[in-house]
């Protein structure tokens, strides 16, 4: 019936409440979709989906959850009355503090797609691996370019030179070591996924870059251009240091840079961390219902861009916001 975030601070009072058709935009399958109600069947499981905005310098050390239930029969029983019961369950510990990175790319009208903080490709989507469940791409986001008309491709769609942002430098975040790369796939088609049949967990990211930033923190950047990764395992990376170029390799549509950060060195059996870009600038935004009425990515967004652009300091751009990120 009803989900109370709670701050364990101060139990009392909840911090959010979930109910009704709130409660069931926010509950997703094992498989990641959605669902038509909130009942949950016998030897079922739903995973529940939380995003909190809360002012700085309010932000508690420790959440807790409070979760008000209709428990059903059993299905070798008789039929029983459900019976309402409350518990308290799930302790989450909060970040005091993110680590800040540097853009993992350079330039202007840099758009963020799939980003925080919506369900969608990457915060909805939960991965089984070796018997757990991760969300390795819940602060993940894929940049594409802009260019000055307010175009995300021009000329034929199906042409990866055809998208302003094909071939830009993939630039290293922080310092770090690299523990993994890929570098011999070939660009897919732009328009359309490929095959299923043809994805591996090899394969699935195209060619990328897994680097060590330490601390436990690991940066990921996926689908860049065949033959242009620079670096190998083993190799140390300094900020701002070529990695790569923009491309279109493995489970992707158009042209762009996957990048993330985890807690693990495994792109898929890892769980995403949040994070603060240290300086960029906001220059717009395009609002949900247009971007999506878009035919793929083709449209004209030049009316996005805001007549004042705003400098932002130790900020992650949110989904659809336009940045510069300087340099050339």
């Amino acid at each position: 019936h009803k989900i109370e975030v709670l701050d364990a601070n101060k139990p009392s009072q909840a911090v959010r409440v979930f109910e009704g058709n709130d409660l069931q935009s926010h509950l997703r399958t094992t498989g990641s979709s959605g669902v038509e109600n909130t009942d949950i069947e016998f030897n079922g499981t739903r995973i529940f989906l939380v995003d909190l905005a809360i002012d700085s310098g309010m932000v508690p050390s420790r959440l807790l959850h409070r979760l008000t239930v209709s428990g059903g029969k059993m299905p070798s029983r008789a039929p029983e009355t459900p019976v309402e019961m409350t518990y308290t369950a799930a302790p989450v510990e909060l970040q005091s503090k993110l680590m800040t990175i540097g853009p993992p790319l350079k330039g202007k009208g840099w758009l963020a797609v799939n980003g925080c903080c919506k369900p969608g490709v990457h915060r909805a989507t939960s991965i089984p691996v070796n018997g757990q469940i991760y969300f390795a791409q819940r602060y993940a986001i894929d940049y594409m370019l802009m260019d000055k008309s307010g175009h995300l491709v021009n000329g034929n769609a199906v042409d990866v030179h055809s998208y302003p942002g094909y071939g830009a430098d993939v630039i290293a975040v922080a310092d770090g070591k690299v523990v993994s790369s890929l570098n011999t796939l070939d660009d897919q088609v732009p328009g359309t996924l490929p095959d299923p049949k043809t994805i591996t967990l090899e394969n699935v990211d195209g060619n990328h870059v897994v680097m060590d930033l330490g601390n436990g923190v690991y940066a990921f950047y996926a689908h860049m251009q065949k033959g242009s990764v620079t670096v190998v395992p083993g190799a140390q990376v300094k900020r701002g240091q070529l990695l790569g170029k923009l491309g279109n390799t493995g489970n992707t549509s158009a042209p762009h840079l996957h990048f993330h950060l985890m807690n693990g060195p495994s792109v898929m059996g890892s769980s995403g961390v949040p994070y603060m870009i240290d300086s960029f600038t906001w220059i717009g935004e395009i609002p949900e219902e247009v971007f999506e009425k878009a035919t793929g990515v083709e449209g004209d967004f030049s009316t996005a861009i805001a007549p004042t652009p705003n400098a932002r300091h130790g900020q992650l751009p949110l989904d659809l916001a336009i940045v510069d990120f300087g340099g050339k």
